[in-house]
C-alpha cells in the first residue's frame, strides 16, 4: 500500500531532503530484491532436496496381473478385484463383501463393502463402500483397465499408481457415525 503524503514528507525532513530519501529507497529496495533473491534460491535448494530424496525412496505400490480382455468374466473380475484387496495394508479386523452391480457394454461394476465386525456389534453402525469399474476393451488379449473410488470422494484410483491407506476407509465411517449421532429418531 502507498504512504500518506505527510508520512513521505517529514520522512524526508527527518533524512535530510528528497536526496537522501531516494538513497534510503534505494537502499531499501536492494535490500527487498536480495532477500527474495535468497529466499527463491532456498526454496529451490529444498525442492532439489525433496526430488532426489523421493527418488531414493522410491516406494513399490502393491498391485496384481489383472485379466485379460480375452479371459475376463464377472467372477474372474470379483476374483481379480478380491486378490488385489488382499495387497492392501489393513488391520486384521476390516472384513469385506464384493457385490456386482451390473454390467455396461464394457464396463463392469462392482461395490466392496467394508465394515468392522465385533463380538459385542457384528452388525456395525457404518460401512464403507470403494466402487471398482473394469473396463474390457474390445481387442483380446490386452488387460482390463481398473478404476476406483472410495465412497464420498471424487478422486479416482488406478491399481499401482496410488498406495492404499486405511484412514479412507476409517474417515467414511467415522463420517457416518458423526452423522448418525446427530438424527433424533
Amino acid at each position: 500500500t502507498a504512504l500518506p503524503i505527510y508520512v513521505i514528507v517529514e520522512w524526508m525532513e527527518i533524512v535530510g531532503g528528497a536526496e537522501n530519501y531516494r538513497d534510503y529507497a534505494l537502499e531499501a529496495h536492494k535490500l527487498v530484491d536480495k532477500v527474495i533473491s535468497d529466499a527463491f534460491r532456498c526454496f529451490e535448494s529444498l525442492q532439489n532436496e525433496e526430488v532426489e530424496e523421493k527418488s531414493r525412496k522410491t516406494v513399490s505400490i502393491p498391485t496384481i496381473s489383472w485379466p485379460l480382455s480375452g479371459e475376463f468374466s464377472r467372477s474372474a473380475g470379483e476374483n481379480a478385484i478380491d486378490e488385489f484387496l488382499r495387497t492392501w495394508e489393513k488391520g486384521e479386523n476390516w472384513k469385506y463383501c464384493i457385490d456386482f452391480l451390473g454390467q455396461e457394454e464394457e464396463k463392469y461394476r462392482y461395490r466392496v463393502t467394508w465394515s468392522i465386525p465385533t463380538r459385542r456389534k457384528p452388525i456395525p453402525r457404518a460401512t464403507a463402500s470403494v466402487y471398482f469399474t473394469i473396463y474390457v476393451h474390445k481387442v483380446p488379449g490386452k488387460p482390463v483397465s481398473v478404476y476406483y473410488v472410495f465412497e464420498t470422494n471424487r478422486l479416482v484410483h488406478r491399481p499401482g499408481q496410488s498406495r492404499f491407506k486405511e484412514k479412507w476407509l476409517r474417515d467414511v465411517i467415522d463420517c457416518k457415525v458423526d452423522t448418525l449421532e446427530t438424527l433424533d429418531f
